[in-house]
């Protein structure tokens, strides 16, 4: 991951001879134009009211160290740094990182980073706990593996807002019996509490993409409400549930857990996989992962009375 050089002189000319659709194209009031790129999964917010909503639920301090993932054309960046302690950016498109270091980056309190997000240290911005609060406008095409890889520095992490396709954000939110509810929100509420803020129209955009967005708040545990044995283990029984959701209970984790093993634990086995909580979840995961323990010192214990 690259710090972008403090000045660049950047094109602010068009591409294609200036055959961009006034659709496909942002243009800022400084004349820079950039045609949004596919491959990025870039959709350029502009409708200001939206904006300022969303630097309203963020609520920046002078004191806030913020981190934006995916800046584009700074819709966000300069409300954020006009009131945030510090900013640090991470983009990977180099004509965007150029504009935005060229007219952003005389200000001390900013720092941009070239590259992918997905490959980024966060730990090289803080050391300090809870101190990092993270926003993005995440492109649809990484929002899942993003937010998991953040999840890897939550104990740096003081509060993260994203807009998300709302399909997303739904799953995320969503309790036990509802249709949305599934892996993504089950794993994301063991880290974080989950707030659905608000929808964001197409029209926002430029260009409108197909689906309507939402604002989202995750706000890392302090404390986890449920704590497993072995995370891993509850990844693989969500996962092996979720894969046969249509399937009771007892059936769809015969893989994993006996359903003798199963009838020892509080919970109604003809139920299917969105029916049951978190907490059930964990209550099956450490029960598989006991019964390995158990199982592995016992196996121990024979290889010693063989020797």
């Amino acid at each position: 991951m690259n710090k972008f050089p403090r000045k660049r002189n950047v094109d602010t000319g068009s591409r294609d001879g200036g055959r961009q659709s006034s659709a496909k194209k942002g243009l800022q009031n400084d004349g820079f134009e950039h045609r949004a790129r596919k491959r990025f999964g870039q959709n350029f917010l502009h409708d200001q009211n939206v904006i300022q909503r969303i630097i309203n639920a963020i609520h920046p301090q002078p004191t806030d160290h913020m981190v934006e993932i995916g800046p584009g054309q700074g819709a966000l960046t300069r409300k954020l740094l006009a009131n945030c302690g510090k900013l640090d950016a991470v983009e990977l498109d180099r004509d965007l990182a150029a504009y935005l270091q060229q007219t952003l980056g005389e200000d001390p309190r900013f720092e941009l980073h070239l590259g992918d997000v997905l490959k980024f240290d966060f730990s090289t911005l803080s050391d300090k706990p809870r101190s990092l609060r993270v926003v993005g406008n995440l492109p649809y095409n990484i929002s899942t593996p993003c937010m998991f890889h953040l999840l890897n520095y939550s104990h740096l992490i003081q509060d993260m807002t994203f807009m998300l396709q709302l399909e997303v954000v739904q799953r995320l939110a969503a309790q036990p019996g509802d249709e949305e509810f599934g892996r993504l929100g089950l794993m994301m509420q063991y880290y974080c509490e989950v707030e659905h803020l608000f929808d964001v129209p197409p029209g926002a955009f430029t260009p409108q993409p197909k689906v309507c967005s939402a604002i989202v708040r995750l706000t890392p545990h302090r404390e986890l409400p449920v704590k497993v044995l072995d995370v891993r283990c509850l990844q693989d029984v969500v996962r092996v549930a979720f894969t046969q959701r249509r399937k009771t209970l007892k059936n769809s984790l015969r893989t994993l857990i006996s359903e003798a093993e199963l009838s020892k634990l509080p919970i109604d086995l003809g139920l299917r996989p969105e029916n049951l909580s978190l907490a059930d979840y964990a209550r099956i995961s450490d029960s598989i992962t006991r019964a390995a323990t158990t199982g592995s010192k016992a196996a121990k214990q024979e290889e010693s009375y063989l020797e």
